[in-house]
C-alpha cells in the first residue's frame, strides 16, 4: 500500500478514528492474535520469539538490515487514541503525540540541513553521521550522503521514529555517541521484528504485533546513543597544542552521567524522567483503550519536550496545515506546549536589589543568581548560535533608564560591559573561524551552567574562569551576576507628588537556539545548495527568531533623585538600602514562584532508579493545566526577501 493511500488521522477528540477501512496489515495482525489465543500451550512455545533477542552485533551499517524499519503511519493505525477519563485534562498521552516533536521532525529541520551543507563544504564525505542521527531510515538504507531534505525518500522524513527507538538494543560493546545505534533484526511470529519496551503481557492479552521485553529503551543510555557527538578533529588547548582527544562537540549524555542525576550521583533520575514523564493508567493502543484495558504500571508521554521552542513554529509553517500538510497542526500545538512546560522548569532566578534607588547616585547592589535545575548543562547540545543570557531592564513611566542584555529584534542581546551570557564558543584554532561544525577544534569558552554535582572531567568541564570547583570537588550549578549603573537624569512625571515614583525592574533569563547572526551565516556561507536560504527565509517569514523566557522576576523600587520639569534638583532623600526580592512573574509556561525570593525550583529526586538512570518518573515538570488545542498559529508574514548583513 502506498503512503498516499494510507489512513489519515483526524484531530482530537476524534483522533484514532480512521476515515477509511483498516489496512490489510492490521487484519493480518488480528488473525495472528486470534490464532495465538486459540492454540493450546502456544505461549510457552513462542516465548523465545516473543522475548526476541538480537544476535551479537556492531553498530548497524547501511544495507545490513534484513528487515527494514517500518513506516510510522503503520503504528498510527493503533497508537492514536483519545485520553482516558483519568487523563482527560492532560495533553494527549497516546504515542501519536510524537508527531509534532523535534525527534519526529529531526529530518525536516531546515537549520540541520543548512548546517550539513556547510559541513560538507568544509570536509566532504564526513556528514553521513549527521544523517545517521537525524534520518535513520535514510542512513540504514544507504542515503547517508544526503545534503538536503530533497535528497530523502518520503519515509526518511519521519526522523527518529517509532520502530527505530523500539528496535534499539545494547550489544554490550558499542559505546554511546555519534548515533552508533544497534538495531534488533530478529523477526518474531508475525514475520516482523518485535517492538521492544518495558511492558509484558499475559497470554491472551498480547498486542497485535510481536513484542519483546527490554529495558534498554527505558534508560538514559538509549538517549546517549545520539546525544554525545565527537568530530574527527583533534582537540587543541589554549596554546594550540594537541590534547590527545578528538573534539567533544556535544556531551549532553556525559553531562548527565557525570552529574548528581547520573548513576553515581546519588540523586539518579533518567533523561526519560523529565523528557518523557510517566503517565498512570494509560492504554497501550486504541483497541485496549476501547476495551478499558489500562496498563497497571502506566506509560510515558511521547511529546518529548526540549528547548527549541521557536523551531516548532517554523516547522508548523513549513509542514503543518498551511505548509505541506505532512503533520497536523494539532501535534505541533502539543509539542509547543510541552516545550514551554519543559523550559519553565529548566532554571530559577533569585534577584537581590536595594529597597530604593536615588538616580543622582545610580543603582548599585543589584545581583541576579541563576540556578540550573536541569540534568545537563544549560544550555546543552549543539553550540552554534545557542546562547542563554540575563536581561535586565529598569524603567520609569515606561521610559528605559537602565539595561543590560536587552533583547533587540533581528540582532540578539544588546552587548554591554555587564552582559551575562551562558554559551559555548568553538573555533578552528588556526583561523579563528566559528560556526563551522567540522572545522572546530578548540573551545574558546564554555560558560554554560553546569548541572548539579557535575564532577571534573575534561570532556565536560567548563572552559574559562567563571566557575571554580566547590569544596566538594564539583562544579557549581548556579551563577551570580552583579550590576552597577551610573547616575541618570530622568524628568519627574509627577512633580506634585514626590512619594509616588517607582523604578520598575524586570529581570529575565532568555534562551535562543538560533541567533540572527547564525541564521545569516547559514544563508551566506552555503555555496552548495539553497538550504541556508530556505532556513533563513523560514525564520524571516515568522517575523524573525524570538527568545524563550526561562524565568522572570519583576520588582518595584522606590525612586528618588528625579529631575523636576523646571530643571531643579529634587530634594528627596534615599531610604536605607535593604535586600528585596520580587514575586516571580509567569514564565512562558505559566510557572510562578511559591515565595517572595525566587521562582519555583524545578528539580526533584526520583526513587527506584537503576544504573541506566531509569526511573518511574520525576516531578520536575507539571501538566496541571489542560492543553488548549484551538487557536492554531498561522504564518505571521509571507515569505520575504532574505536580509543579509552588509
Amino acid at each position: 500500500m502506498s503512503r498516499a493511500s494510507k489512513l489519515r488521522w483526524v484531530r482530537v477528540p476524534e483522533i484514532g478514528r480512521a476515515t477509511s477501512s483498516p489496512a490489510p496489515a492490521r487484519v493480518v495482525a488480528r488473525a495472528l492474535l486470534r490464532r495465538r489465543r486459540g492454540a493450546a500451550g502456544l505461549g510457552a512455545a513462542l516465548l523465545p520469539a516473543l522475548l526476541g533477542g538480537a544476535a551479537a552485533a556492531a553498530p548497524t551499517l547501511p544495507g545490513t538490515l534484513q528487515n527494514p524499519l517500518e513506516d510510522p503511519e503503520d503504528c498510527a493505525e493503533c497508537h492514536s487514541f483519545a485520553n482516558s477519563a483519568d487523563t482527560k485534562d492532560q495533553p494527549l498521552v497516546a504515542p501519536i503525540a510524537w508527531q509534532g516533536t523535534l525527534m519526529a521532525n529531526a529530518a525536516r529541520d531546515p537549520v540541520f540541513w543548512a548546517g550539513v551543507a556547510i559541513a560538507a563544504q568544509d570536509h566532504p564525505g564526513e556528514t553521513a553521521e549527521c544523517v545517521r542521527c537525524h534520518a535513520p531510515h535514510a542512513y540504514v538504507e544507504g542515503r547517508g550522503d544526503a545534503l538536503a531534505l530533497a535528497d530523502l525518500e518520503p519515509i526518511d522524513r519521519s526522523g527518529v521514529d517509532c520502530d527505530f527507538c523500539h528496535r534499539l538494543v545494547d550489544d554490550g560493546e558499542t559505546p554511546p555517541g555519534n548515533a552508533h545505534y544497534v538495531l534488533d533484526d530478529v523477526i518474531g511470529i508475525d514475520a516482523k521484528v518485535p517492538k521492544r519496551g518495558p511492558w509484558s503481557y499475559q497470554p491472551g492479552e498480547e498486542p497485535l504485533h510481536s513484542w519483546a521485553l527490554g529495558d534498554f529503551i527505558q534508560g538514559s543510555r538509549a538517549c546517549g546513543t545520539c546525544h554525545d557527538v565527537t568530530t574527527p578533529r583533534e582537540r587543541v588547548d589554549a596554546d594550540g597544542e594537541p590534547t590527545g582527544a578528538l573534539f567533544n562537540e556535544q556531551r549532553t549524555f556525559s553531562e548527565w552521567r557525570n552529574s548528581a542525576y547520573g548513576p553515581m550521583g546519588g540523586e539518579t533520575q533518567s533523561c526519560q524522567g523529565c523528557h518523557m514523564p510517566a503517565v498512570s493508567d494509560v492504554a497501550g493502543c486504541g483497541k485496549y483503550m476501547s476495551e478499558g484495558l489500562l496498563h497497571a504500571s502506566g506509560g510515558r508521554r511521547h511529546d518529548l519536550g526540549g528547548g527549541n521552542r521557536f523551531m516548532i513554529d517554523v516547522l508548523r509553517s513549513l509542514y503543518g496545515n498551511e505548509g505541506t500538510a505532512e503533520v497536523d497542526d494539532v501535534f505541533y500545538d502539543i509539542a509547543a506546549a510541552n516545550v514551554d512546560a519543559t523550559l519553565a522548569t529548566a532554571a530559577t532566578l533569585e534577584v537581590s536589589a536595594p529597597a530604593a534607588v536615588d538616580l543622582a547616585a545610580g543603582l548599585d547592589g543589584l545581583s541576579v543568581t541563576v540556578t540550573n535545575e536541569s540534568g545537563h548543562k544549560l544550555p546543552t547540545g549543539y553550540s552554534e548560535g545557542r546562547v542563554m543570557w540575563i536581561e535586565v531592564t529598569a524603567t520609569y513611566a515606561d521610559e528605559l533608564v537602565y539595561s543590560s542584555g536587552r533583547w533587540l529584534d533581528g540582532e540578539g542581546p544588546e552587548d554591554d560591559a555587564q552582559l551575562r551570557r551562558y554559551e559555548a564558543i568553538a573555533v578552528d584554532f588556526a583561523t579563528d573561524e566559528t560556526f563551522h561544525l567540522l572545522k572546530n577544534n578548540h573551545w574558546v569558552v564554555d560558560s554554560r551552567l553546569p548541572p548539579k554535582g557535575l564532577r571534573p572531567d575534561p570532556e565536560t568541564d567548563p572552559v574559562g574562569d567563571r566557575y571554580a570547583l566547590t569544596a566538594d570537588n564539583v562544579w557549581p550549578h548556579y551563577d551570580t551576576a552583579t550590576y552597577s549603573f551610573d547616575p541618570a537624569t530622568v524628568v519627574d512625571q509627577t512633580p506634585d507628588d514626590p512619594d509616588d515614583d517607582a523604578l520598575e525592574l524586570r529581570v529575565r533569563l532568555l534562551y535562543l537556539v538560533n541567533t540572527p547572526a547564525y541564521l545569516e551565516f547559514l544563508a551566506d556561507a552555503n555555496m552548495t545548495n539553497s538550504s541556508g536560504a530556505l532556513a533563513f527565509d523560514a525564520f524571516a517569514a515568522l517575523g524573525g527568531v524570538q527568545p524563550s523566557v526561562l524565568a522572570e522576576q519583576t520588582l518595584s523600587l522606590a525612586l528618588t533623585g528625579l529631575t523636576p520639569p523646571s530643571g531643579e534638583t529634587t530634594g528627596g532623600e534615599t531610604t536605607g538600602a535593604s535586600t528585596s526580592t520580587g514575586a516571580g512573574s509567569t514564565t512562558a509556561a505559566s510557572s510562578t514562584t511559591a515565595g517572595p525570593s525566587s521562582t519555583t525550583a524545578g528539580s526533584a529526586t526520583a526513587a527506584n532508579s537503576d544504573d541506566n538512570g531509569d526511573d518511574a518518573g520525576c516531578s520536575c515538570r507539571s501538566h496541571d493545566a489542560p492543553l488548549g488545542l484551538g487557536g492554531l498559529l498561522g504564518l505571521a508574514l509571507a515569505l520575504g526577501v532574505r536580509r543579509r548583513r552588509a
